[in-house]
């Protein structure tokens, strides 16, 4: 059986982070960590390595493209996945420019 790629999954709704590492583990093909803020998060890529990462666009302390600029200035090349409930556009091609790999709305 191949190895689990390890998520880290970034949402202060701590709802949808139940949901998704429920929805994502029962496939077989993740494990899941979660995070309720991009600064929590910081810390969590600091002491274990994932294989991904998936955040929610609007937080309260920092937004996905903040956080996705401070995981891109710390040299890290970690797959970055943006969501978020918000479709324009402008985010969109900002979320791609900073470094991200995909762009999935909620």
């Amino acid at each position: 059986m191949a190895e689990k790629l390890s998520v880290l999954y970034v949402d202060d709704e701590e709802s949808l982070q139940d949901l998704a590492k429920i929805f994502l583990e029962k496939t077989g093909v993740f494990t899941v960590d979660t995070a309720s803020s991009p600064l929590e998060a910081m810390n969590q890529t600091e002491s274990k390595i994932f294989d991904a990462i998936v955040s929610d666009y609007q937080m309260p302390e920092m937004d996905g493209i903040e956080f996705l600029q401070s995981v891109r200035h710390s040299g890290s090349d970690i797959p970055f996945i943006l969501f978020t409930g918000r479709g324009r556009e402008e985010v969109v091609i900002q979320a791609l420019n900073e470094g991200a790999d995909f762009y999935l709305q909620k």
